[in-house]
């Protein structure tokens, strides 16, 4: 049985999630579908931040929701790393302060990534005086991805962060992403409504319709 497995129901309006899947240990898993499927309810799901009706939740093998033995583990708790479509930086924080939010947050005895690696790979080492309002959207997905890695997650969700990006930075970005799992040993969910980005992640895909996924398919880049 894989250590990262989620089967999970939930009703919101009209809409039923059915999601039962098992996660990669490494690389990217995409939820690939059309606006009001369901993925970001799915991810929000697995980080805590939208309580299923029933079902359980399985991350790098610990449990941290499960409806029947009455586990659901606050989000701080379950080792996730999430970014945003809209980045969510806090803005009274230089980048510095971002990062090392994210960095306060990790346990000690969990280890994790190390700061000036994450710097130097994602590129933001000039940034780190400024403030977010001072930064290009690509440039607040570059930290937004470090506080995230920074948590010393066991698992990174990353729900269409690309989409707030103008055009000619958007495939560094992708590009980015790709190199992640293998550089910091960290499996990623990835939520896009593009076969384009899922293609240039080369990214297994897991297609989400009316609530329901699909059984997964690779894309590869090209």
């Amino acid at each position: 049985m894989s250590p990262y497995r989620i089967e999970v129901e939930k009703r919101l309006g009209d809409l039923r999630i059915e999601a039962r899947f098992a996660l990669q240990e490494q690389g990217i898993m995409a939820l690939f579908g059309p606006s009001g499927a369901g993925k970001t309810s799915i991810v929000n799901m697995i980080a805590g931040l939208l309580t299923p009706d029933r079902g359980h939740i399985l991350i790098s093998g610990a449990r941290v929701y499960d409806s029947q033995n009455r586990i659901n583990l606050p989000s701080y708790k379950r080792r996730i790393g999430y970014v945003f479509q809209d980045a969510r930086l806090f803005p009274h924080f230089t980048v510095r302060g971002n990062l090392n939010y994210g960095r306060a947050r990790r346990d000690s005895k969990d280890g994790g990534v190390d700061f000036d690696d994450v710097v130097e790979v994602l590129g933001i080492g000039h940034l780190l005086n400024r403030r977010p309002h001072h930064l290009s959207g690509g440039e607040k997905q570059r930290v937004a991805i470090g506080r995230g890695l920074l948590t010393g997650p066991r698992l990174l969700l990353m729900d269409e962060p690309v989409s707030s990006v103008d055009q000619a930075r958007k495939q560094d970005i992708l590009n980015l992403v790709a190199a992640l799992p293998a550089r910091f040993k960290v499996p990623i969910l990835y939520v896009s409504h593009s076969r384009e980005e899922i293609a240039s992640l080369s990214a297994t895909v897991l297609e989400v319709k009316n609530g329901a996924v699909s059984d997964p398919e690779t894309v590869e880049s090209h």
